[in-house]
């Protein structure tokens, strides 16, 4: 019986030190695998991919509410049944429509804006969690998802302005010069939220629980908006400090909502607006959406992984 001798250890193939597979890697045109592209690369796939990103944001919106037996009538039922209680309850128990000249416009318009941007945020924090077998098993920009939600949430809003349309109708409030102001209010809207979304998304990738707590947030920011009630009226009634008027007034939520109205109501005037309102709407708009796409992008590597 003969037994083989054993190298030494010194004898055998060395593995290759990493500096040199990475200089191979390099050498072959390789790259790192679901490694985060500069960011005007990233803008530009992003725009590559327009087509997917509509697509994808009509194909949810029709699917919503596929299940239901009336279908599409809920994206204008439900804002609808939201305004008639919190006209029950602001409107009729709590008097908040004393001193608010076409309460009726003036809450359904806060309603209705409202529901755009919560819906838009609430679809956020499920942009990547919601999507993690496509997240995983496709290479893409991943803002498109959180762009795309967004997207269908505007969609959403556009055909639920057919409604608002009809009850302005009713309360006497016809087609104005004032109503092409609501173009910009919103697309500076659709703008903050899809940053505020994008945001949210990263958030909810790496910590579950924020979808969790999203619907207290939103409620204590939807009561601080005055989507319900009049901001300007506390000025008047010296129950709280100008600054603290002043504070909810330039929140962002409020300064869409208030431009809204002031483009849609004939009796909403500018003296109940915040001042610089549309520097303020600005502002909000670019501050969210440029630093919720940089922030998102940062992280982009790490989407669908762990």
């Amino acid at each position: 019986m003969t037994t083989q001798s054993l190298a030494p250890p010194e004898a055998l193939p060395s593995a290759a030190p990493p500096q040199d597979l990475r200089a191979l890697a390099l050498r072959h045109g390789l790259t790192v695998s679901g490694a985060r592209p500069s960011l005007p690369a990233y803008a530009r796939q992003l725009w590559s991919r327009r087509a997917f990103i509509t697509a994808f944001a009509s194909a949810r919106l029709t699917a919503q509410y596929s299940q239901a037996r009336l279908g599409q009538v809920w994206q204008l039922m439900t804002p609808l049944l939201n305004a008639a209680v919190y006209y029950a309850i602001f409107g009729v128990l709590m008097n908040a429509k004393h001193g608010v000249p076409d309460y009726v416009p003036f809450l359904i318009t806060g309603i209705f804006v409202w529901t755009f941007t919560s819906q838009t945020l609430t679809a956020g924090t499920r942009a990547i969690s919601g999507n993690l077998g496509l997240v995983r098993a496709l290479h893409f920009p991943r803002a498109s998802l959180p762009i795309s939600l967004a997207l269908q949430q505007l969609q959403q809003f556009l055909l639920s302005l057919a409604a608002l349309v009809v009850i302005l109708f009713g309360f006497g409030e016809f087609p104005a010069p004032s109503w092409l102001l609501a173009i910009p209010a919103l697309f500076l809207q659709t703008l903050f939220n899809t940053g505020a979304s994008l945001v949210l998304a990263r958030l909810a990738a790496r910590l579950p629980d924020v979808s969790q707590l999203m619907p207290f947030v939103l409620r204590t920011w939807m009561y601080a908006s005055g989507a319900m009630w009049s901001i300007q009226n506390l000025a008047s009634d010296g129950r709280f400090p100008a600054g603290v008027v002043l504070a909810l007034q330039c929140n962002p939520a409020a300064v869409y909502i208030d431009l809204m109205r002031f483009a849609l109501i004939g009796s909403y005037t500018s003296t109940q607006l915040p001042p610089h309102v549309w520097a303020l709407a600005a502002g909000w708009a670019l501050l969210a959406f440029g630093g919720g796409f940089i922030w998102f992008w940062k992280a982009e590597e790490s989407y669908g992984r762990g």
